[in-house]
This record gives C-alpha cells, structure tokens and sequence, in this order.
C-alpha cells in the first residue's frame, strides 16, 4: 500500500496571526494615551478628536477591519462623543465631490460594459505598437487617454489589462515580460491619473477640498498638467530602463485585428456612451464658465445614460460598481481634517509637530513638505488617510506665512499620490498585484518603487516650485 506523505502547512508568524488583534489594541492604546494627556493648547473636543483619529489611523494601517467598517466607527464615535455634529462629521455627502466619484464610477462602468474602452484600446495598439518599449509607453498613452472617459483609476487600468493580456499572448511573452508591462500599466497609472482633475475622481477631488479653495477642472490641469505629465514621463523611462525584455518582442497583429474585428461595427450603445462622456467632457472643461459644480455634472450624466431611447447604457447591475465603502472611506478622510479645523486639532499638530515659521526659501519649503508627507506615507500607507492627517496642518502652517493654501494642498497630494515602496502604500499598485491580475510581485514594485521616490522630490521641489512661481500660483 502506497505511503501518504503529509505535508505541513507553512506556519504563520506571531504578526500574521495576530496582527488585526494588535492593531486592534494599539490603535485603542494609542487612543487613551491622547485621551488622557494634559495636552496643553488643545481644546478638550480637540483631544477627543485627535485621539479618535489617531485611533483610525493605526486601524486603517494595520488593517484591524475592512476600511468600510473602521470609518463607520469613527464618523460614528465623532458624533457620539460630542466631538462634532452629524452635519459636520457626515457633510461629504451634500458635497458634490461625493457625487463625482460616484458619477465617475458610473460612468466607468459604461465605457467599459459597451465595449468602448476595448474598441479605443484595440485601435491604438495595432497603429503605434511595433516594439516592446512602445507596449510600455502605450500603457500610459492609453492611460491617459482612457482618463477623458473613464475617470477613475482602477476600471481603467483593468480594461488596459485585458488588451495587454492579448499582446503578451500575440507577442508570446514570458512571465517575467508579462509582469513589467502589467507593473506599467498599474503602478502608471499613478502619476498619469493626476494630470486631469478627473483622472481620479477621488483623491484629486479631495485634495482640493483640503485647501479650502475652489479650483476648476482647468485650473486643475493648468497648475497639475506639466508637473504630473514629468513624474509620467520619468516613470516611463524608469519602466523601460529597469525593465527591459528578456526575448525579441514580435507581435502577431493579426491576433489584434481580429479582436478588434469581433467587436463589430459601432453600436447604438457606444455612440450613445460617445455622445454624454463627450458631453461631460465639454462640461468638465467649462465648468468655471457655467458655474456647476462637477460633481453634479458627473451625476447628471451618469443619470442620463440610464434614461430609455437617449440612455439606456446603465442598468441595475451597474449600482453594484460604487462602492460604499469607499465613499465612507473619502467621508472619514473629509471629516478628519474638517473636524481638525473645528476643534482646533490641525492648528495644534502644526504648533507641536513642524517648526515655528516656514522656510523663506521656496525649494526648502518644498523640501520640508515633502519629507514630511513622504515619511507620513511610509508608516501609515493610505494615500487618503495621509491627506487627511497631514495636509490640514500643512495647509495651515503655510498660510500662516501668506501662501497661496493650494501650495500646501497640492504638494502633499503630489508627494503621496506619486509614491510608494511597497505595494500597500498606494492602492493603485495594490490592486494589480498578483498573478490573477497585473502578473508583478513585491520584488518589481520595490524596484521601481525606490527611484520613483526619488522622482517625487524631483518633481515636487524642483519642477513645481519654478513652474508655480512661472504661473503666479507660489
């Protein structure tokens, strides 16, 4: 009788066992010793709040609970503990800023299920990838391309996936070629999202509304477009030079062609879906001239393309693609720093934590903000999570000094959002990791990770201080 082997099954480490109950306790640790400090200058709803915020933090860090559920909690235990009012706490939602995420994905979800996005994607790659380095640069052309019609990150990187998948599989790519292309195509999408305000509808949206100022979707690409523009290009060159094929790239465009050729014809639904993403586009575009907000534009757009005859592109199921979760996630992020202003908690964590006056000399101030939210971002990981601690304190100790607040803003949403060295520090890296969807590992995303955190003092001290004092906004 044949002998069964048993083999054990890899033990987990004393963290990777228990490391939401740790968090769970630090989090809670960290909480009751802000609590219960005699924390001079700092109102006692300040206190609370600072101490239920840092509480999140090493929750939302250490992954104690889905992010949903940890920002229930706190919007919840604001409210509660008298820190702030319900409208205060939960005021994202009459803000159409929620409404253009939400816009954003609907919209997303409509280039994609009319075939759209893989008609455009399809067309370009069998006009200008011949080699490939220009699979590479194609990952963020498409990019940013896509980002007119689909303005939000994440349904975009997957839907270039999907024609990346059929030029690794045209060109016949190993797995180790497979991966670089698919690290182009997520940890890209990074820099290139920022160059529109609707690149990513979320968190572009919300480092503006940390400024406190209003800033049109031109404006936007005016003081955002050439710096996020460099950190795409660098990051590009940094793929190709880091990166380089392992066999001769030789792409069966036929297999491409004829992907493109099942797609038919264009259909009524893709001109409809032309017609209103084009639309929005023309309204995002001008919307310092009519005055609405892009939140209602983005909402009202994506309403249309439900309505019978003119719609008829988004159904039911398309409800399921906003995630709730999400949107509490940007609520919690919001209240942190509104709730900071309110009770004096930012004004107190800019006294304790940076230096008395900001540097007279514009590239140290740079400097300062950078490395302040760099090293922020290393520990806690979250993009948002770090806009929400960091940027109110930062945009008030500028101020302090007569700077423009949307300085402050944007370099701190510079800093983090082009950032990261392991794959939780931002999630547009996070979510193509693996096999099943980018094809990259933690080994390419900390190679490209370390120069890309070069590229972010490049671009934040020496291409955005000159370029904003050029245009007059420093």
């Amino acid at each position: 009788m044949a002998a069964t082997l048993a083999v054990d099954a890899p033990k987990k480490s004393f963290w990777g066992s228990y490391s939401r109950q740790i968090g769970a306790v630090a989090g809670l640790l960290v909480a009751a010793i802000v609590w219960f400090l005699p924390l001079e200058g700092l109102s006692p709803e300040g206190k609370k709040g600072l101490a239920i915020s840092l509480c999140t933090v090493v929750w939302w860090a250490t992954k104690v609970m889905h992010p949903g559920y940890v920002s229930l909690g706190m919007l919840l235990a604001y409210v509660v503990l008298g820190v702030a009012s319900p409208a205060d706490t939960f005021g994202m939602f009459t803000n159409p800023l929620i409404y253009l995420v939400i816009g954003g994905y609907l919209i997303a979800a409509a280039v994609t299920i009319s075939g759209l996005g893989r008609r455009i994607a399809f067309a370009f790659v069998l006009r200008f990838v011949t080699t490939y380095g220009s699979v590479i640069i194609s990952a963020f052309v498409l990019t940013f391309v896509l980002s007119f019609l689909i303005p939000h990150p994440w349904p975009r990187a997957f839907l270039i996936m999907g024609v990346m998948a059929v030029i690794v599989k045209a060109a016949n790519l190993p797995d180790k070629d497979a991966a670089a292309i698919g690290l182009a195509v997520f940890a890209g999408s990074a820099p290139v999202s920022m160059i529109l305000l609707t690149g990513d509808s979320a968190i572009n949206v919300l480092a503006v509304s940390f400024s406190g100022q209003e800033v049109s979707w031109l404006q936007w690409l005016l003081y955002m477009g050439l710096p996020s523009a460099v950190a795409s290009v660098l990051c590009a060159l940094i793929c190709l030079r880091m990166f380089k094929p392992s066999v001769p790239f030789q792409l069966d465009k036929e297999a491409i062609a004829k992907q493109l050729s099942e797609l038919g014809k264009l259909s009524s639904v893709e001109k409809r879906v032309i017609f209103w993403v084009g639309l929005a586009i023309v309204l995002w575009m001008t919307d310092s001239v009519h005055g609405i907000a892009l939140g209602w534009v983005t909402a009202a757009i994506a309403v249309a393309m439900a309505m019978p005859t003119i719609g008829d592109v988004l159904k039911p199921a398309q409800w399921k693609q906003v995630p709730i979760e999400t949107l509490l996630f940007l609520t919690a992020a919001i209240a942190i720093g509104k709730v900071g202003a309110i009770t004096g908690m930012n004004e107190w964590l800019a006294t304790v934590l940076l230096p008395d006056s900001v540097p007279s000399n514009p590239f140290l101030m740079a400097g300062l903000i950078t490395i302040v939210a760099v090293a922020v971002h290393m520990i806690l990981g979250s993009v948002i999570a770090v806009m929400g601690i960091v940027t109110p304190a930062l945009v008030g100790f500028a101020t302090a000094s007569g700077i423009n607040p949307v300085v402050p803003a944007l370099m701190v949403y510079t800093a983090i959002a082009s950032h990261w060295i392991l794959p939780f520090h931002h999630m547009n890296v996070l979510v193509g990791l693996g096999q099943e969807a980018g094809g990259y590992t933690d080994k390419e995303v900390i190679k490209l990770g370390i120069p890309m955190t070069i590229v972010v003092f490049i671009v934040t001290v020496l291409v955005e201080v000159p370029y904003w004092k050029l245009i007059g906004l420093l």
